[in-house]
């Protein structure tokens, strides 16, 4: 099964649309996918106590550990991922261990296109997981409405999936073998 993580939180979001995307297209090659929309499925903030007692989030660890690779969705506000994108990251810790993980982002401009860079790192360095080194980062103009609306963003959309799976597929058949 892979994930794809949709993280914001606003009604008409943009990472939104490049979830479905991913989604859309993970079906269309006939793999098993599960969308777990952060909007519709609420985390409580991290206290780093109680929370991860929470039924959203031994759902969210359950998904994440039996995924053979999760694409995470995400706004970008002030030259980073959102924030309840790495709430869920603290609340499920341990279950992104060994995982491959991509990176879609929407943005208001081009000037935070490394904006990916905190988390790959913090998923790389804390819980091993190995980055597909591909990403996808639009802007405004790649949407219209509820849709892409950019033909180059919509191809690198199916490549990402491509790269994602290919990776995913090789990583889960190198550690069968052990």
């Amino acid at each position: 099964m892979f994930l794809v993580l949709s993280a914001s939180l606003h009604p008409d979001s943009r990472s939104r649309i490049l979830a479905k995307a991913s989604v859309e297209e993970l079906q269309s090659i006939g793999r098993e996918v599960t969308l777990f929309d952060l909007a519709v499925t609420p985390l409580p903030a991290c206290d780093g106590a109680i929370a991860y007692g929470d039924e959203n989030v031994k759902h969210l660890s359950s998904l994440i550990e039996s995924a053979e690779a999760i694409l995470v969705a995400s706004p970008v506000y002030n030259y980073d991922v959102n924030a309840a994108v790495k709430n869920a990251v603290e609340l499920t810790g341990r279950a992104w261990t060994g995982k491959v993980v991509s990176m879609m982002l929407s943005a208001g401009g081009q000037g935070s296109y490394m904006s990916a860079m905190g988390l790959a790192n913090s998923l790389m360095l804390d819980f091993r997981c190995l980055i597909v080194p591909r990403f996808i980062y639009a802007t405004g103009e790649a949407f219209e409405g509820d849709s892409l609306a950019d033909d180059d963003i919509d191809a690198r959309v199916k490549v990402l999936v491509k790269e994602t799976v290919g990776l995913a597929d090789a990583v889960n058949k190198s550690e069968s073998r052990l």
